[in-house]
C-alpha cells in the first residue's frame, strides 16, 4: 500500500504533536495541575497511569504517545490508518569533554587616526610652556 505525501506530512505533524503534548501534560501533572487539563488530556493520563501499572515507563510513555498520534492523525484528516513513523529513541546524552567554558574576548586596539583628516597632538607640557612664554612677552611689552 503506498502512502501519499500529505498523508506522510499529517503523519509527521501529528506524531510530533503528540509528543509535545505528552510532554506538556505529564509535567503539568507532576506540577499538580492535573484538574487544569482538558478532559482529553486526563484521559490520555490516566490511560498512561494504568499502563504504567503494567510496563516500564518508557513503554507505557511509547505507547500513550502512539495512541495520541492515532487520534491527532485522525483529527487532522488523515485517511485510513496511519502510517508507521519510526519511533526516535532518546539516546542519553555522553559527555564529549569538547565543552570549552567561555572566556570574554580580549579587548581590540582602537584603530590608530591617520591620515589628513586628523589633527596632531600636542603634549600638554609644550602647551603650557608656550602660554608661559606668551604671557612673560606680553608682560615686558606693557611695561
Amino acid at each position: 500500500m503506498a502512502i501519499k505525501a500529505a498523508d506522510m506530512l499529517i503523519a509527521r505533524r501529528a506524531d510530533t504533536r503528540a509528543r509535545a503534548d505528552f510532554a506538556t501534560w505529564k509535567m503539568l501533572a507532576k506540577l499538580n495541575g492535573f484538574s487544569a487539563l482538558p478532559a482529553e488530556a486526563q484521559n490520555f493520563l490516566e490511560s498512561y497511569r494504568q499502563l504504567l501499572a503494567r510496563m516500564t515507563e518508557a513503554d507505557a510513555s511509547e505507547a500513550t504517545i502512539q495512541l495520541m498520534y492515532k487520534s491527532y492523525y485522525a483529527e487532522m484528516g488523515g485517511s485510513g490508518t496511519p502510517p508507521e513513523i519510526p519511533s526516535r529513541a532518546s539516546e542519553p546524552a555522553t559527555d564529549t569533554g569538547n565543552v570549552t567554558a567561555f572566556r570574554r574576548p580580549p579587548p581590540r586596539p582602537k584603530p590608530a587616526a591617520s591620515g589628513p583628516a586628523t589633527k596632531p597632538r600636542l603634549p600638554v607640557a609644550l602647551i603650557f610652556a608656550c602660554l608661559a612664554v606668551v604671557y612673560v612677552g606680553i608682560r615686558y611689552y606693557w611695561r
